[in-house]
């Protein structure tokens, strides 16, 4: 499925904002994604294997926090880092 990532993370994917990925779960796209693009999963998901504050995830242009969250072969997983400031 195709993955859509944050500018910030284009290091890890040759600066690429569009990477193919497979998986189930999110929790099994990321780590195929980090299989694919070292490095990746650890800017996304924190020690505690929960998503880091300022990460956000969208499924099929839905928002969510669940790494147990079920995907099907056509969603498009977007992983966009929150804006703050003032």
């Amino acid at each position: 499925m195709k993955v859509r990532v944050a500018s910030v993370l284009f290091e890890y994917t040759d600066n690429r904002p569009m990477v193919e990925a497979r998986g189930a779960t999110l929790a099994a796209l990321l780590e195929d994604l980090d299989r694919r693009h070292p490095g990746l999963r650890f800017r996304i998901v924190d020690e505690q294997d929960r998503l880091r504050a300022h990460m956000n995830v969208f499924v099929g242009g839905r928002p969510t926090r669940n790494l147990d969250a079920k995907l099907a072969p056509d969603d498009e997983v977007c992983i966009l880092q929150a804006l703050s400031g003032g």
